[in-house]
């Protein structure tokens, strides 16, 4: 089977919808979703937008911020450029209809304040920000006639130009359809990466299923840039219950007063840094790891009795209820919490208009490295982000528009593929890699535990190439392909990273080292390296 569209939306999170509303005034738009279209991390956002809407912040406390956080890796023209723009996308949200928190007097935003940030900047619509935005964004595409959005669709590869003999350049994918276990071709003449990250490459994460790194695996399997991948970002606030499957605790909690604490009550975060529990999420999440190893703990507690029990309720109505789901009242007691993984800060490397190196392929959202979280993300930075380079995006695609064109690409062939009958390898393999990487390769790392990692990696990976190879592709199969590929990137990033920074800290090389203030490149047959100049324009 075969398709034809203009412009192909690989993700329908806030970043993948934000570009094909801009894109479908000019020609069809096709957005592929390997589930349902509100299935995505960006509906699973509390937290909120970060921008510069009160009179008293300002464009350079924001960038201050921002840079501070990314630990001298962030580049500051991106961090210039992103902060300068969010404003102006915060006032296209509401122009297609999203509906964000106001002020007590009704006739502004309210504003509130996250960990990192020297002011009250991040927008938000109570703690179900990501869901509101997702919903305004999935009203508009719904009502414009040149977008279509086809659920249950995985794509297996991006389809490489140079591949089949022509110029290089991305062409379309291959997608396989669930509901009919056919592989079709679609060919498009701008192919757009918006899938997201990739947090459940690891055992415990705050990511939906959805997040298998898919965006990140097709383009260095494409042979696009990598960078950063040893840069994964730990949310430091899981709710922790066995039932909750990974319930994320706002950063929100604790920029409206909520304090960490150990079981005795001690406000821990204050012997860890100076800004105690509103520190960056690498600080926190490693201050936490530190705490819980050392006491033997399971948790540690988030306490919000600081705080107006009516207000908590009004504030943060979805995870009062998630809580009271489990047994814990907020406004009564502290609730336990863990970190998990959160947020992919490396991804494929863009230039300021999210192009990769790859011509005919863009990348936006988390699945893109664009310069501006460096070694660690600012809170509500990522949907600002993903905005701003959707907006940016679409205008590059539609520059290049003229130059491109549709291209003939053979169908799918099987080979000698053949159903399998042993899907418990893949389960197997699946449990293995995460619960390997989560510790190997987690918040605290060492020499010894990165080498260990890689061998394991490395065979896992050639156990899943043979089976890839031998039986008809499925969902299953093409997300534990997908991970064991990120799983690979994240620890060869880190062990060519000789330093401690960010999110990446290694016990055998604990400090940070100037001669490594770049981006940890990696491509198709080409080891991790420092690169001094970061990103391109």
């Amino acid at each position: 089977m075969r398709a034809s569209c203009d412009f192909l939306v690989i993700g329908s999170g806030i970043a993948g919808l934000s570009v094909a509303l801009e894109l479908a005034d000019h020609g069809k738009v096709v957005i592929l979703t390997k589930r349902s279209r509100d299935d995505s991390a960006s509906s699973w956002a509390q937290g909120g937008i970060a921008a510069v809407l009160d009179p008293e912040d300002s464009f350079d406390a924001h960038v201050a911020d921002t840079l501070t956080t990314g630990g001298g890796l962030s580049r500051r023209d991106v961090v210039e450029m992103v902060v300068h723009d969010g404003p102006e996308r915060v006032k296209k949200l509401v122009e297609i209809g999203a509906q964000f928190s106001t002020n007590g007097d009704g006739d502004g935003l309210d504003l509130t304040r996250e960990g990192g940030h020297s002011a009250r900047r991040v927008v938000h619509a109570g703690d179900m920000t990501g869901r509101e935005i997702q919903r305004a964004l999935l009203a508009a595409t719904a009502a414009h006639h040149n977008i279509e959005i086809v659920e249950d669709a995985m794509v297996i590869d991006l389809i490489e130009a140079s591949r089949l003999g022509a110029r290089r350049g991305v062409v379309g994918a291959y997608v396989l359809h669930e509901s009919t276990g056919k592989v079709w071709v679609y060919r498009a003449r701008a192919t757009i990466l918006a899938t997201g990250g990739a947090g459940k490459v690891y055992v415990y994460t705050t990511n939906p299923d959805v997040a298998t790194g898919d965006g990140v695996a097709m383009a260095y399997r494409a042979g696009a840039r990598i960078a950063n991948m040893e840069f994964f970002q730990f949310h430091p606030t899981c709710l922790y219950h066995p039932a909750a499957k990974s319930f994320l605790i706002s950063e929100a909690l604790r920029g409206e007063g909520g304090v960490l604490r150990l079981p005795d009550g001690r406000d821990f975060m204050r012997d860890h840094h100076p800004m105690g529990s509103l520190a960056p999420r690498d600080v926190v999440a490693r201050a936490i790891d530190y705490e819980m190893k050392r006491a033997g703990l399971d948790y540690v507690l988030l306490d919000m009795s600081a705080r107006d029990p009516a207000y908590l309720v009004e504030r943060f109505p979805n995870i009062h209820q998630a809580c009271l789901k489990f047994g814990i009242d907020m406004t009564k007691e502290p609730i336990p919490v863990v970190p998990a993984a959160h947020y992919m800060c490396g991804g494929v490397v863009v230039d300021k208009h999210g192009r990769t190196s790859i011509p005919g392929l863009w990348a936006i959202g988390e699945v893109s490295c664009t310069g501006l979280h460096g070694a660690n993300r600012l809170a509500s930075n990522s949907l600002l982000e993903g905005l701003v380079y959707a907006h940016r995006a679409a205008r590059s695609v539609l520059a290049k528009l003229p130059e491109t064109g549709l291209m003939e690409v053979p169908d799918w062939d099987v080979g000698e593929a053949v159903e399998s009958d042993e899907a418990v390898v893949v389960a197997q393999n699946w449990d293995e890699l995460r619960r390997a990487m989560w510790s190997y390769v987690g918040i605290v790392r060492t020499d010894k535990r990165l080498v260990r990692a890689a061998r394991r990696i490395a065979i896992l990976k050639e156990e899943i190439r043979e089976y890839y190879w031998r039986h008809l592709v499925t969902r299953d199969l093409l997300e534990l392909r997908n991970i064991a590929d990120v799983a690979g990137l994240i620890v060869s990033c880190a062990l060519a990273r000789r330093e401690s920074r960010g999110l990446h800290y290694n016990l055998d090389c604990p400090e940070p080292d100037e001669r490594y203030v770049g981006d940890t490149e990696i491509g198709w047959g080409i080891p991790a390296h420092l690169v001094r100049a970061a990103g391109h324009d």
